[in-house]
């Protein structure tokens, strides 16, 4: 009988056992169970930081930004880079999220050189190239067989023939493109000739012209105002599309949620697209552009270098 008696009393010792383990499971299914519950109650994709690389992260309105994003659940962490040549690698090796601080441009001649796949997801803002006069108050005063001084190098040339272009001053045989150059004229339909000068000097060049196409930088130390501009890139012209400025993102993330929200976010603020025409110097106009026509217009873009290698 005295091996009976542990028998009789293990039934005794088994539920106590039992319960003390099924208590044990409700704390961890709990305690799990109300970290799901704080990941999810944050909104999507808001349990990691996003990083975006960008050039020049003490701009006010990037603070603004960060502050805007943390309203709505997004952790957002800001990296500095001091040249433009940084953040494209990184944003390709993983090191960023998103980035932004380059055109259209920029990106299809990265994409090409380094054959990486990053891809547009939103726009922000367009930084204009300028047309100034000291002649006229509007490119409607010029004067058929008035000479027009534009930017000498590759980029800005043919940027400015576009501008040019669009104000209805010159055409431009094939339409134009990012590689257009003088003799791309189609002189007996255009209104003015064209001169070309170095981009630093275009500024001070322009009393000898009807007018000049400054770069913001030049324009800016020589004393213009972005009041006295009578024509610049437009935004809803098609050609300028190429140098709207972008976020980019790697093209298997160009539909994740939470970067769409950051886009959504910078372009519906108002105090952060007022921060970033107030940082320009009243010169950048905020452009929302559709992600198709950004895709679109990278395609495109990227075709032309490929051809012009």
């Amino acid at each position: 009988m005295s091996d009976a008696a542990p028998l009789i009393e293990a039934p005794k010792k088994g539920p106590r056992r039992l319960i003390a383990i099924i208590v044990a499971l409700v704390i961890v299914l709990a305690a799990v169970g109300i970290g799901i519950a704080v990941t999810r109650g944050n909104g999507a994709g808001s349990a990691q930081t996003v990083r975006i690389g960008v050039v020049g992260a003490s701009d006010p309105y990037w603070k603004t930004f960060v502050s805007a994003a943390k309203d709505e659940g997004i952790d957002v962490k800001l990296v500095d880079y001091a040249d433009y040549e940084q953040p494209n690698p990184a944003l390709a090796d993983g090191e960023l999220d998103l980035n932004q601080f380059q055109h259209i441009v920029y990106l299809a001649q990265y994409d090409q050189s380094s054959g990486n796949d990053l891809v547009p997801i939103g726009s922000t803002a367009i930084y204009p190239l300028p047309l100034y006069s000291t002649k006229y108050k509007s490119v409607n005063d010029f004067q058929q067989g008035d000479t027009v001084a534009v930017p000498d190098d590759t980029s800005n040339l043919a940027r400015a023939l576009l501008v040019l272009q669009s104000a209805k001053l010159i055409t431009l045989k094939d339409g134009g493109t990012i590689f257009s150059g003088v003799n791309d004229i189609d002189e007996s339909k255009s209104k003015v000739k064209v001169s070309t000068v170095s981009a630093d000097l275009a500024a001070t060049s322009l009393p000898d012209f009807a007018g000049a196409v400054i770069n913001n930088d030049y324009a800016t130390k020589a004393g213009l105002s972005p009041d006295d501009v009578i024509a610049q890139d437009d935004p809803k012209d098609p050609s300028a599309i190429p140098y709207v400025n972008v976020f980019a993102a790697r093209a298997a993330d160009k539909d994740n949620a939470t970067y769409k929200k950051l886009v959504e976010i910078y372009q519906d603020t108002k105090a952060i697209t007022d921060g970033v025409v107030k940082n320009s110097g009243g010169t950048a106009v905020i452009a929302k552009v559709p992600v198709s026509d950004l895709e679109k217009s990278l395609r495109e873009t990227e075709d032309l270098v490929a051809k012009n290698g």
